[in-house]
């Protein structure tokens, strides 16, 4: 019953949500107006901020367009919409843990290389790039300047972050000589086979095989060190545990809200009725986690380095299914006989 209403609660929460859109949006994709006033301050910041030309950014911005499809999806996400046994079936599938030993073995000196430079495990770094892209298969369809501008200036729930990210796209694409009327990405504005947001891209993406230039679209190198160094940038622990599985014997179930914080720890968990193992200090951080199974309620417990991984993605079933891929990748390269098992896992 409170799954029955939980999901209810939901559809009505995207149902609004969808009505606020309808209500600011336009109903089909049009040229951004640069006569809008939020459109003439942007211009003008980027101007008195950046030193960039008016009439380029007025010129790249009358050839983008606002899309209401942009909008529908973002609006729907599979993290808010779906119930963590169906978003887990979407990652953590056959086909996509074997493409990821083959891309373990296809790239296992670099891999093994930055692991060892970083801490950050092998099996992590491809689970990365294996839910984001299918290991830069899939990197989205979607112009990126048009999946800014319609999320800045026609999305007033985030329009300062995506405002900020469009910023962000012009300042990148002139550092790093990028295109901005071609480069596509997802329908967020994300970008390249990490599907790095064009901050992330400025401050987190490195030249992993110096040539002067960090590409995340057909580099590997720069590509696996980025995702590698936003890890140990968001203070990656090597060697310590990620998340275990959790459960609450015979004691009432705890509420657990599936909040990004770290508010508990080892300790206070076990307090609560919480059984789980971990080789860590009872004073260290931990965070109780809540999902709808396919058999019922699955209790996890999630660590620093389970808290580091939302820092990519801000969600909890982002980060569980990324560690079960990279636990499935692991186990399946191992038993490939012409495999040397990764380091630093």
């Amino acid at each position: 019953m409170k799954r029955i209403i939980r999901n209810l609660l939901q559809n009505i929460h995207v149902a609004l949500l969808g009505g606020i859109l309808a209500v600011f949006a336009p109903s089909l994709s049009s040229a951004i107006d640069t006569d809008r006033a939020d459109v003439q301050a942007f211009i003008a910041e980027m101007v008195s901020k950046h030193d960039f030309d008016e009439e380029t950014i007025r010129a790249v911005l009358q050839q983008s367009v606002s899309q209401p499809r942009i909008l529908d999806a973002i609006s729907r996400p599979a993290e808010r919409t779906k119930p963590w046994h169906e978003y887990r079936s979407i990652f953590v599938t056959p086909k996509r843990i074997s493409a990821g030993v083959d891309f373990m073995r296809k790239h296992q000196d670099l891999l093994e290389r930055i692991s060892e430079q970083t801490g950050v495990p092998v099996e992590i770094i491809v689970a990365i790039v294996g839910v984001e892209t299918s290991y830069g298969r899939i990197t989205g369809n979607f112009r990126v300047i048009d999946a800014l501008v319609t999320l800045g200036f026609d999305y007033p729930p985030r329009s300062k972050f995506f405002r900020s990210e469009l910023e962000q796209f012009f300042l990148i694409a002139r550092e790093e000589k990028l295109e901005l009327l071609e480069l596509t990405g997802s329908y967020a504005g994300a970008i390249g086979a990490p599907q790095f947001m064009p901050s992330s891209y400025r401050h987190y993406a490195v030249d992993g095989n110096g040539d002067g230039r960090r590409d995340l679209f057909s580099n590997w190198d720069d590509v696996l060190a980025s995702v590698a160094n936003y890890f140990t940038a968001h203070k990656w622990k090597p060697g310590e545990p990620v998340v275990v599985t959790g459960t609450t014997g015979d004691s009432t179930p705890p509420a657990a809200k599936n909040k990004l914080k770290m508010k508990d720890t080892i300790a206070s968990l076990t307090k609560r009725g919480i059984r789980f193992e971990a080789s860590l200090s009872p004073s260290a951080p931990a965070q109780l986690i809540q999902l709808d199974g396919e058999n019922g309620i699955e209790y996890w417990v999630g660590f620093h380095n389970f808290y580091v991984i939302t820092r990519y993605n801000r969600s909890t079933m982002y980060a569980l299914s990324v560690f079960q891929l990279s636990e499935s990748i692991l186990a399946a390269a191992l038993e490939r006989s012409d495999m040397e098992p990764p380091n630093a896992s």
